[in-house]
């Protein structure tokens, strides 16, 4: 094969091919260029003057790759490439061995290859450049490259295109799963510019190098809501390992991952999970082809780029927590501190202390534990200081799973204090400071509203301000919440406030506070009623509560437990009716079960410790009055 046999079969002169084959071709097109070296290649033509001029095209590419990953669609992407446009390619593997590496760009560079792919082994490779860049040839270099133009496959795009899926289906709990290879480090930079984008904090702890069983609990405890991945075999195992707690996509959690196009013996769970499709097949041929088009000096290194589309949104969804009903919880926090003696104090006696301890509580931060505990999804809008309880406090909030995006820092004042005896019978009277929960204003409330959305019952004390307790009750009547109140350390209660009351909860004296014109219960109960209250319960400690409404008066009898501490009795009778109202139970037997709950607490030291959990309280119901817990 001679020049003129190449001229004939590309239809040109041998001037036009001595130029291309010469590289003196810049008045040449496009078009005829690709035309002959295309068939210079194929013939595997070698001009006379390539023994004497080293510009000439030798029809051979170089492809320095680094492990075995690449032993698989991008180089097959590369060669099939290289092929269509007549190029031989010379490949040499590394495995990850820098020696091997150097042995492997030297020998390269006695072939006379036209140009070179190269995917460094890491960063420290790069000493080795000058030896490729000694032949004078074009260089593609592959991989994630800080100081170079790379091309390297949309790990980065991929990981912010996954987020803000979530995002803008309103997920704050995103993990990121990350695979074992150099991918990493950009799908990580792409995870934090959409949380950096949308005003969320990256936390170290939501990277997923590693999954077992644990996972499920980050998921059912709602610190989890949703999972991007690196690694598509990584989301398969998540998908299994969520399956063994029956926890399913997107139901109980949304997972996005990336994948590639031909890992085709798992359909089933392409077809089950939300999947982008990165192509290696097809990145190979475009470093293959960005290689031949610096050859021909057709035009510059442009970065690979690939459409994101999600396959399906089978198992991407709105956050868990945002799909079902939940409890808000507004009201006071406070260090409590209690103070144990054989009797309670009185006037003009000095009383000896048998022990004294100091616990995190406040009726707000009880009662959204207590709701916590029997296994709902609670929010918590209160006011604590700067000061170190205020620290106890949200720790004490994250161990029982509340949320405290509500939850603000005074720097004006210190968190409210509680002094709370307690003498031997398990009778108590509590003293209160009340501390940044005065700063709980109406305008923090309304700047909160967000809070208020897909909530079905709404607790409110009047340890905070009675203004912040009406803008309260006021915003939860405007979108449908009903209104749980319990009125203490407070005198009166306005007409406006009872009349958006659904379930009014006062003990003995807060009743007689609130009622005072009146002596007996029921005349006080039926006073209310006449406001707009819906349901009043009064608590009646160890003789159980009286309910009277529209329809009906009854007294319930407590619980059988011995008290130890009544503290907080009323918080965990009040947690409990709302949870189990929420669940679906009829009124007659939230307040049943609210009196075993109640029990559960007075029979244990403390307030937060004693709330008993959902399984306790209806394995202990179970056994005594089994009919409670069937709904009618």
């Amino acid at each position: 094969m001679n020049i003129r046999d190449i001229a004939k079969l590309a239809g040109v002169s041998v001037s036009t091919v001595s130029k291309i084959v010469n590289k003196k071709d810049a008045s040449i097109s496009k078009e005829t260029r690709e035309r002959v070296l295309k068939i210079v290649h194929e013939y595997n033509y070698t001009p006379y003057s390539s023994t004497i001029n080293n510009a000439t095209t030798t029809g051979s590419i170089g492809i320095l790759i680094n492990s075995l990953d690449y032993v698989d669609h991008a180089l097959n992407g590369m060669i099939d490439y290289a092929q269509q446009k007549g190029y031989s390619p010379i490949i040499f593997n590394s495995f990850g061995d820098h020696k091997q590496e150097l042995k492997n760009i030297t020998t390269l560079g006695t072939k006379q290859v036209d140009g070179i792919i190269w995917d460094p082994i890491n960063e420290s490779s790069l000493i080795n450049r000058n030896h490729i860049e000694s032949l004078d040839i074009p260089l593609v270099l592959v991989g994630q490259m800080e100081e170079d133009i790379a091309l390297s496959l949309p790990y980065e795009k991929a990981a912010y295109y996954l987020t803000k899926q979530l995002l803008e289906r309103k997920h704050k709990k995103i993990a990121c799963i990350i695979g074992d290879d150099n991918s990493n480090e950009a799908f990580i930079a792409g995870y934090k510019q959409a949380l950096f984008d949308y005003n969320l904090k990256f936390e170290n702890s939501l990277i997923v190098q590693t999954l077992d069983y644990g996972i499920n609990d980050f998921i059912i405890e709602k610190q989890i809501s949703g999972f991007v991945s690196a690694d598509f075999f990584k989301s398969i195992e998540l998908y299994n390992l969520a399956m063994q707690s029956g926890l399913k996509a997107p139901k109980d959690y949304s997972l996005l991952s990336i994948r590639d196009e031909t890992e085709v013996k798992y359909k089933n769970y392409q077809d089950a999970l939300s999947t982008i499709t990165i192509s290696n097949t097809s990145f190979g041929k475009y470093v293959c082809q960005s290689l031949i088009d610096l050859i021909t000096k057709d035009e510059a290194l442009q970065p690979f780029c690939e459409e994101m589309v999600l396959n399906n949104t089978k198992s991407i969804g709105l956050p868990a927590e945002n799909e079902r009903p939940k409890i808000l919880v507004v009201g006071s926090i406070n260090m409590d501190t209690y103070l144990y003696s054989s009797k309670l104090p009185h006037n003009g006696s000095t009383n000896l202390l048998s022990n004294l301890s100091k616990r995190p509580g406040g009726k707000g931060l009880n009662q959204a534990v207590g709701v916590a505990k029997l296994g709902h999804q609670v929010r918590l809008i209160g006011c604590v200081g700067s000061d170190s309880d205020s620290n106890n406090m949200f720790q004490e909030l994250k161990k029982n799973s509340v949320n405290t995006e509500g939850v603000s820092r005074s720097d004006d004042t210190e968190t409210g204090q509680a002094y709370i005896f307690v003498e031997s019978s398990g009778d108590s009277m509590i003293s209160i400071l009340p501390g940044a929960n005065a700063e709980l204003s109406p305008a923090y409330i309304e700047k909160n509203h967000d809070l208020f959305s897909n909530v079905k019952y709404c607790l409110v004390q009047t340890e905070i301000p009675i203004d912040t307790v009406e803008r309260t009750c006021s915003m939860a009547t405007e979108k449908g919440v009903e209104i749980i109140l319990k009125p203490s350390a407070s005198k009166t209660i306005s007409d406006m406030l009872l009349a958006k009351t659904s379930y009014f909860i006062p003990n003995e004296e807060e009743l007689a506070s609130v009622c005072p014109a009146f002596d007996t219960i029921e005349k006080k109960t039926e006073y209310l009623l006449s406001k707009g209250v819906k349901n009043v319960i009064v608590t009646l400690g160890k003789r159980g509560c009286y309910l009277r409404n529209a329809e009906q008066e009854k007294f319930f009898p407590a619980a059988d437990f011995s008290a130890v501490d009544s503290t907080g009795a009323s918080d965990a009778f009040v947690s409990s009716l709302a949870a189990y109202l929420l669940r679906g139970y009829c009124l007659e037997k939230a307040i049943q079960i609210a009196t075993y709950a109640a029990g559960f607490l007075v029979s244990r030291d403390g307030i937060t410790t004693a709330l008993v959990d959902r399984m306790t309280l209806e394995s202990f119901i179970a056994k005594k009055e089994p009919h409670l817990l069937l709904k009618d």
